[in-house]
């Protein structure tokens, strides 16, 4: 299967970075419980990262990039980050067996979104906006903060 590479504006290419980590988490999280790592160890991952990526990733996006266009492909994306928002607090409240249905499903939903975000709405903002409204976008973007580093270092994908 030949996959076409996707060709992402310069100035919002931090953003497609971003999520890249964001597929890193989904695939972090499956192997986790394929290699049944306990719940509890995976949601302490969750925590950290929904504090150091997904909340700041968001806010960039909803304050940066999506305040310029307001539209149905816009909407839908906040509405994704808000039902990922609640996933997200769900895990650090479970440590029963539900717990790793609700892994699942976050890792699920996040992917989907992304992949969404990457797919459709990407590629609709960059032909939406001028250049010129893209050029002000990366600027901002590239004040608010460096992409971080994964410095997680429970490292509970991993085969021990």
């Amino acid at each position: 299967m030949n996959k076409k590479r996707i060709r992402r504006n310069e100035n919002i290419v931090k953003l497609s970075k971003e999520h890249h980590f964001s597929l890193l988490f989904c695939w972090k999280i499956r192997k986790g419980i394929k290699m049944e790592t306990p719940a509890a160890r995976i949601t302490k991952y969750v925590e950290y990262f929904k504090t150091n990526f997904l909340r700041p990733h968001f806010r960039e996006e909803e304050k940066i990039l999506f305040a310029a266009l307001k539209d149905k492909p816009v909407e839908k994306a906040i509405e994704q980050h808000k039902e990922i928002n609640i996933l997200v607090a769900k895990p650090s409240k479970n440590t029963d067996p539900k717990s790793v249905e609700q892994l699942e499903k976050l890792s699920g939903i996040v992917d989907d979104h992304v992949r969404y975000e990457e797919r459709q709405l990407f590629p609709h903002i960059e032909k939406a906006l001028t250049p010129a409204q893209l050029e002000a976008i990366g600027k901002q973007l590239n004040e608010e903060h460096p992409l971080s580093k994964n410095e997680y270092e429970d490292e509970f994908w991993v085969k021990q």
